[in-house]
């Protein structure tokens, strides 16, 4: 099983020293890389590594544990609050923790709270590591021209010259192809921006096309594409769109 990091936060040495004992024996996998009392301390360390999991304490002298979490610009890990007042239960999934525990805490409610926090960590590594996948590859083959499709299946590599449009639908990606059939893809237009080269350029918020697919400029504000495809170009895109053409 794949090992995950966690960082302890509470002001209370017995509640540490608890918390650490109750994890070593339900969670094999979980090693405490660090514990702290300071909450100065624990901010300090956090703004330098970026553990997988952080069980804060709530109440703590100075700096509670939302305004610790208020003081870090990037945070990737995920949090469980550890309170001994249920009220602060609201406030805590408005900071977007994972969870809360109660103190003094229970094994049962603490193994909910932690696989629900693994779990998350494992969706977020997976959609890290596709992401890298495609970008790898997008790298790798782009002088071959041809560009990758993530799909509910797989990856699907299609040649630039046979795409005619991207269209933006719902936060999916249909691809269009001159065969007149279509991909969908998981990824949002946004994402594909981003991978494609210069072939392609976004005339819509919705739509972008091949450019050595374009046949007409109609000025009512459509690209014609192959196939009499028409596609809507928005008015702050025409300006940039034609000078490509010039």
């Amino acid at each position: 099983m794949e090992k995950l990091t966690a960082i302890l936060i509470d002001d209370e040495i017995s509640n540490l020293k608890g918390l650490e004992q109750k994890l070593g024996k339900l969670f094999s996998e979980i090693t405490i890389v660090d514990t702290f009392q300071k909450p100065e301390d624990a901010i300090a360390a956090l703004k330098q590594q970026q553990p997988d999991l952080v069980f804060l304490d709530i109440e703590m002298p100075r700096i509670n544990g939302f305004d610790l979490l208020a003081q870090l610009d990037n945070i990737q890990f995920q949090v469980i609050f550890v309170t001994a007042y249920s009220d602060y239960a609201i406030e805590a999934f408005k900071k977007n923790a994972i969870d809360y525990v109660l103190k003094p805490i229970d094994d049962k409610d603490l193994i909910v709270a932690v696989n629900k926090a693994i779990k998350a960590i494992k969706t977020k590594k997976e959609i890290d590591n596709n992401l890298n996948l495609v970008n790898l590859l997008s790298s790798t083959i782009s002088n071959n021209n041809k560009i990758i499709v993530p799909t509910s299946k797989g990856m699907s590599f299609i040649p630039e010259e046979e795409v005619l449009h991207l269209e933006g639908y719902e936060g999916y990606t249909k691809i269009h192809l001159i065969n007149e059939t279509t991909i969908t893809s998981s990824y949002n237009l946004g994402r594909f921006e981003k991978l494609l080269n210069a072939t392609f350029f976004k005339c819509h918020k919705s739509h972008i096309v091949n450019l050595k697919k374009v046949r007409h400029f109609e000025n009512e504000g459509y690209v014609v594409l192959d196939n009499d495809y028409r596609i809507p170009i928005s008015k702050t895109n025409k300006k940039a769109f034609l000078s490509l053409f010039k």
